[in-house]
């Protein structure tokens, strides 16, 4: 089968089909590109091999009754037998592989495999434009799933990319009072906030219950450590190639709560989509085949462009 590999570059290989004892071979028919397929390709987790695990396909080996479904997949493949794993985490699974991120080939490519376990069908109300925002929209719906929100938060989101949209959608269903900050006014428009600000005109005076960090750069950290009260809560989404200084002591003097929140359950964001209380088409900035998924790279680093899509043949 023909693949997109990543090895210090992006490459088109032949590759023999997926198939692993005990999982499902599928046929990759859309792929989103995310962030963090960018920055495994500036060196995050140093992952080598098939990116890509935003995706929709049609199974088409494995147990008779997924045979033939439209599916989307979990990314986290656990060990079975961990604490973790015995917990349903095995998303924390010490001895996970995750899709296109972590030992695992991703959807880049004409197939891929994963256990039955990870897959879901696919409703038919939801269209595979649709579908490939499973994986992303599940993350942003981890957040009320770890945090009570009320409506009476103050809620502060740093971020206008795509996973900061899906987030300001999810917490529109539950009414608090957003500020959106971000770079790009065409971008935050698409956000349901209270307030709009680009960077530049916000002067955070520590006032907001809870503070999204969402912006996929390191400077995010610092910014919402000024914008959060005392005894306040920082959510931390962002993932990137990188560090930068840590200094714990305001989080100690100011008992401020900081959350990490990265993968959710796929059943609500499927339900979501389905009953179409999250809209995700206006999100799409562009569609490639395969062919140009080189290409298709080149525009997702374009910040003017929220999602990028590939179809697959």
């Amino acid at each position: 089968m023909r693949a997109l590999v990543f090895d210090r570059a992006l490459t088109w290989v032949d590759r023999p089909l997926p198939r692993h004892t005990g999982e499902c071979l599928i046929r990759v028919k859309k792929v989103g590109i995310c962030n963090t397929d960018l920055e495994i390709t500036a060196g995050y987790m140093g992952f080598r091999g098939v990116l890509g695990h935003e995706f929709v396909g049609v199974v088409e080996e494995g147990p008779s009754e997924w045979v033939d479904r439209r599916v989307v997949g979990e990314i986290n493949v656990g060990c079975g037998d961990c604490p973790s794993c015995r917990q349903n985490l095995p998303r924390h699974c010490l001895n996970r592989t995750v899709l296109g991120i972590l030992g695992r080939d991703g959807a880049l490519a004409e197939f891929l495999s994963l256990p039955a376990a990870n897959l879901h069908e696919v409703p038919a109300d939801v269209k595979n434009h649709e579908a490939v925002f499973v994986e992303p929209l599940a993350a942003a719906l981890e957040i009320p799933e770890q945090l009570h929100l009320r409506p009476i938060d103050r809620v502060c989101l740093i971020g206008d990319g795509k996973l900061a949209v899906l987030i300001a959608r999810v917490l529109a269903l539950y009414g608090v009072e957003l500020v959106a900050v971000g770079h790009h006014p065409e971008k935050l428009a698409k956000l349901p906030a209270t307030e709009r600000l680009v960077e530049a005109d916000f002067y955070p005076r520590r006032d907001f219950d809870i503070v999204i960090e969402a912006s996929g750069q390191a400077g995010g950290w610092n910014l919402a450590l000024k914008a959060v009260r005392p005894r306040g809560t920082v959510v931390l989404k962002s993932t990137y190639a990188g560090s930068f200084d840590f200094n714990p002591a305001p989080l100690v003097i100011d008992e401020i709560t900081v959350l990490g929140s990265r993968c959710g359950s796929f059943v609500p964001a499927l339900r979501h989509l389905a009953a179409g209380r999250v809209q995700v088409a206006d999100l799409i900035s562009s569609t490639y085949t395969f062919d140009e998924a080189v290409a298709a790279f080149e525009a997702a680093r374009q910040p003017k462009n929220l999602k990028i899509l590939i179809d697959m043949p």
